[in-house]
């Protein structure tokens, strides 16, 4: 994950350097990692990411020492379904991922990515 978001480029829509810094990632269960966390925590980043259930165990077996539950906001979740099915209708329409309709016939197809 903290690759993906080293990488990040928004550029402005007017003059100026492009942002670097989501304002919320949501992430499925396996992003859950403590590190991930404290990452996404150092860059001010809010995260909407759920506890799987071995962690949660876990936590609530080291008592106080465990920590506090993670904040995780289900309403939020939810609409990462949306930005999902969105991709994966995408994905139906090969010609938007791979080019095989290049007018040009002489120039190789190129991925589009």
């Amino acid at each position: 994950m903290t690759a993906v978001l080293d990488r990040i480029r928004v550029p402005r829509m007017s003059a100026g350097r492009p942002r670097t810094r989501p304002v919320s990632v949501a992430a499925d269960k396996a992003y859950s990692s403590r590190a991930n966390r404290s990452y996404l925590r150092h860059r001010k980043i809010r995260h909407t990411i759920p506890e799987p259930a071995d962690q949660m165990a876990h936590r609530r077996r080291r008592g106080s020492a465990g920590g506090r539950p993670t904040g995780f906001d289900p309403a939020r979740y939810a609409r990462r379904n949306v930005v999902e099915r969105a991709i994966n209708r995408l994905k139906q329409f090969r010609a938007v991922v791979t080019r095989y309709d290049c007018a040009d016939r002489s120039v190789p197809p190129r991925v589009v990515v």
